[in-house]
């Protein structure tokens, strides 16, 4: 059972304990999901007493930000209960660990809205495999998390809501994972699932100071892999896409992927061999240029690599001069998405305007056979013709060219509009969508003038995700980030 989120809930006042924890250096209770595990592995906390916590917190502080969709309150707590009783608890990696779901990854008993009144209003059958990942390991499910309309944009509000980033509320928590963000950054909870398909992992973890890392290809369960989610699109957005964590620090980002994974390896971080980073200060567009202040935290990053033994080589990027490939498989992914809507009981017809012109394109693509191999191949030896010549194995970028954009119904505003708004403030993230190259974005300050995080962007090659993870940590060894925004 679970309730919606977005009206005032009568009748629960008393439901649940209030939170008595504060966000200051005194507090002592875990907070991190491999404190609360770790606990709850010695035995002490129980599985319960996190949950409550974590359920507690939401009823506080989501009124005001609207990261979740709907809140598992009576299931959460009787999977606690349940797994009080586990016979193996000492021995699951995410034991007792609030987790939020994006909510366009199908939850048992959850209605899929994916931000949307076209979706169909049928509750899902059963768990996506990457949500069985984390309940099998110990993970407790508290909700579902808000999205754009299909998860086509970089900023979230959904009919009724607009998500708001807790570091300034005026600003969104990004998108597509929005949602996600918010409710981590707002310390509801420790982790929670995203997936990126042109940087919707890394954006709303930019925006709102938090490790997000997209993995590359066959790591986690993708989007399409749970058999109630029929698509024309077999690839999720011609492989652009991927399921992968939101946490606060590297070590949750790194224990988090491993479960989804599979792979143990992952939750341990090592210090990585020195190497070169190509650091490209370049932008990615003909038209604009990044904020100094995310220019100067990228500088900042060179050095504290430099510290770590690594050899920084800042040149320009390759970025694609034609912007044609990424935005057929962004318009003809998300065609295949809304063909998807009537094969699942949807209704097409409800969707907003500038979803509609959105999938218009990408029908007029499909039709046309736009999308080619050939063009990721072409785009593919530049960047890598570029990094030869550097002689790097990373490649570090900003994650993003400014402050997040307003908080406000974007669903009211055209599809240039949106566009325009998506690609001016993230134009970094979507190429590496395109190679289907692991990347991650890292904290790195606060901007002076909008209060909300910076960050860094660091990519590599397929396989490269323990990489990451380790430089990520490096940077954290150096300059910790505050974990959640002011006054959570």
């Amino acid at each position: 059972m679970a309730w919606r989120t977005g009206a005032p809930r009568s009748g629960d006042s008393s439901a649940l304990p209030s939170d008595g924890e504060s966000s200051t250096a005194t507090d002592t209770s875990p907070r991190t999901a491999a404190q609360i595990a770790a606990a709850v592995r010695a035995g002490r906390l129980t599985p319960e007493q996190a949950v409550t916590r974590a359920l507690s917190r939401i009823q506080a502080r989501d009124g005001n930000l609207g990261a979740f969709v709907s809140v598992r309150e009576a299931d959460a707590l009787e999977r606690a209960r349940a797994l009080s009783t586990h016979p193996h608890l000492r021995d699951l990696p995410l034991a007792g660990v609030p987790v939020a779901i994006k909510d366009n990854v199908g939850v048992a008993g959850e209605v899929l809205t994916i931000g949307s009144a076209a979706t169909s209003p049928v509750a899902q059958g059963s768990d996506h495999p990457a949500v069985a990942c984390l309940v099998a390991a110990g993970a407790v499910v508290v909700g579902t998390t808000a999205v754009p309309e299909l998860c086509v944009w970089g900023a979230t509000d959904r009919p009724g809501s607009v998500t708001r980033n807790p570091w300034n509320t005026a600003r969104t928590a990004g998108g597509s994972s929005g949602g996600s963000a918010s409710a981590v950054a707002s310390g509801q909870v420790p982790i929670a699932l995203g997936n990126d398909g042109l940087g919707s992992i890394r954006i709303p973890s930019a925006d709102c100071g938090l490790v997000g890392i997209k993995p590359g290809p066959g790591v986690v369960p993708g989007l399409l892999e749970a058999a109630d989610s029929p698509t024309t699109d077999p690839h999720g957005w011609y492989g652009m896409s991927e399921n992968g964590p939101i946490a606060t620090t590297v070590a949750d980002a790194a224990l988090m992927l491993s479960v989804l994974a599979g792979d143990a390896s992952y939750a341990t971080v090592h210090d990585p061999a020195a190497l070169t980073i190509l650091s490209a200060h370049n932008f990615p567009t003909a038209l604009g240029r990044p904020d100094p202040y995310f220019d100067a935290s990228q500088t900042e990053c060179e050095s504290l690599f430099g510290n770590a033994g690594h050899r920084i080589a800042r040149m320009p990027l390759a970025y694609p001069t034609n912007p044609l490939p990424l935005l057929y498989r962004w318009v003809g992914g998300v065609a295949g998405d809304v063909d998807s809507l009537t094969a699942d009981g949807g209704a097409p017809d409800l969707l907003q305007r500038r979803t509609k012109v959105h999938a218009r394109l990408g029908k007029l693509v499909i039709d046309r056979n736009l999308v080619r191999d050939s063009q990721i191949d072409d785009i593919r030896s530049r960047i890598e013709r570029c990094m030869d010549l550097a002689w790097a194995q990373v490649i570090m970028t900003p994650t993003l060219a400014r402050p997040p954009i307003r908080a406000r119904q974007w669903s009211r505003r055209g599809w240039l509009a949106n566009v325009i708004a998506n690609v001016s403030y993230a134009p970094y993230p979507g190429l590496f969508n395109l190679l289907r190259w692991p990347a991650i974005s890292i904290p790195t300050g606060v901007h002076p003038v909008s209060g909300t995080p910076v960050a860094v962007q660091l990519a590599a090659r397929p396989g490269s995700e323990s990489l990451l993870l380790g430089l990520a940590a490096q940077i954290e060894r150096q300059r910790p980030w505050q974990r959640v925004a002011p006054g959570y």
